[in-house]
């Protein structure tokens, strides 16, 4: 970022005078409007907007910034937040056997792809599993699942990310059943990746399961994790037609690489404060 940069996301009920008010206030405030986009939702009279500005004249704080918005965010009834670029979030991965999204999350982060801090590692099976993949000083926890210890389990994740100020949860190939308490704990803040078989090809091996029904499309789906299984609302997806030439085994490694790319741009959106919640879907404002 040639500048330093801040975001300003918002929702509210649509009425007359927003867009004027918000560019006002950046305005006075010596602020430079660097990107903007909005929508108007004609079903649900919601209006979404970010702005992404710049110091013009004024070095004015963030904080000073943010109190004097309150007033403006008041009288429309926003929910919003603005924040410093600079400030990339702390993020947490979740991870089990499967390690082909880790391996591209790790990979685009260190590109500089994914602006991020990477919290923890954390997986249902030891260390061992991931061979020689490099995780740097990334610190892992191996943490088993059961029946009879799901609850301490989580338990546990949930305090490390208290502990460690992790803003956002990834789900990268995490093959466990979130509780209730969890999806709760974690609301807004947690993406999932899945194929998008579900719910027409369930349990193992689904790709197997869609070569025997001879599918022509196979896909994958990246949401915010939500106590109904695999139905929160979805920030990206992607597609990829097949034929009958394929294998269950063509369909599993054109499945990896729909997976990887469909949530690792789910995450860029999040970071990148592109994505707003709208009920039960959002609003991604794309680059």
């Amino acid at each position: 970022m040639p500048d330093h940069q801040f975001v300003l996301t918002l929702s509210c009920a649509d009425r007359p005078g927003i867009v004027s008010a918000v560019s006002t206030f950046l305005a006075h405030n010596g602020q430079n409007i660097l990107d903007a986009q909005q929508f108007d939702d004609v079903e649900t009279k919601k209006f979404f907007m970010r702005v992404v500005f710049t110091a013009a004249d004024l070095a004015v704080e963030l904080k000073a910034l943010q109190t004097g918005f309150t007033a403006i965010a008041d009288r429309f009834g926003m929910d919003w937040q603005m924040r410093d670029r600079a400030n990339r979030r702390r993020v947490m991965l979740l991870v089990s056997k499967s390690d082909h999204c880790l391996v591209d999350i790790l990979y685009r982060w260190r590109t500089g792809e994914l602006e991020m801090i990477p919290t923890a590692i954390v997986s249902n099976h030891p260390r061992e599993t991931y061979g020689n993949l490099d995780f740097g000083e990334i610190p892992f926890h191996y943490m088993p699942v059961t029946r009879e210890n799901r609850r301490e389990q989580e338990q546990a994740v949930l305090k490390l990310v208290d502990d460690s100020n992790t803003d956002l949860v990834v789900l990268a190939r995490y093959m466990q059943i979130l509780s209730d308490e969890m999806t709760a704990r974690l609301s807004g803040r947690c993406i999932n990746i899945h194929h998008s078989f579900l719910p027409g090809f369930k349990g193992a091996r689904p790709y197997h399961q869609a070569h025997e029904r001879g599918v022509k499309l196979i896909g994958a789906t990246a949401h915010y994790v939500t106590r109904d299984l695999d139905e929160g609302p979805i920030i990206d997806q992607d597609v990829e037609r097949i034929s009958h030439r394929d294998t269950p085994e063509d369909l599993s490694r054109k499945g990896r690489d729909i997976e990887r790319r469909v949530l690792a741009r789910a995450m860029r959106h999040h970071l990148e404060d592109r994505v707003i919640l709208n009920g039960r879907k959002t609003v991604v404002f794309m680059d």
